[in-house]
């Protein structure tokens, strides 16, 4: 027990003085405005660097990126059904489709899906 608490406290050690030291070590300053602005072929910047984000977009790609999800999480029924009973499967999928369904209806219904005004 000793010892996998003095390996525990040397593992914790060493990687606090390893990012201590890395981020002593990388420690740039600049001091040049050219090098702190936006690169635009060597002139000053005629906009912001910044440009506006479609809150729109990112709200259909995050629908996107959880649906997505949730067919990786349906594709494993397929080949469990010759192992579980199929009173079982039937329940779990047709749970887990309608608990999908509701959402997609909910954000249907709070216009999340629709792409223009």
């Amino acid at each position: 027990m000793m010892t996998l608490t003095m390996i525990v406290l040397f593992t914790l050690v060493l990687a606090s003085v390893i990012m201590i030291l890395s981020s002593v070590l990388a420690k740039k300053t600049i001091l040049d405005r050219e090098k702190n602005s936006p690169f635009e072929c060597g002139f000053d910047p005629k906009g912001s660097a910044r440009l506006p984000f479609s809150l729109r977009f990112f709200l259909i790609a995050v629908i996107f990126l959880i649906f997505d999800v949730e067919i990786t999480l349906l594709l494993p029924l397929v080949p469990i059904l010759h192992v579980t009973p199929l009173f079982s499967w039937l329940c779990t999928g047709i749970f887990f489709l309608i608990i999908l369904l509701l959402g997609l209806y909910h954000e249907w219904n709070q216009g999340a899906l629709e792409w223009a005004d």
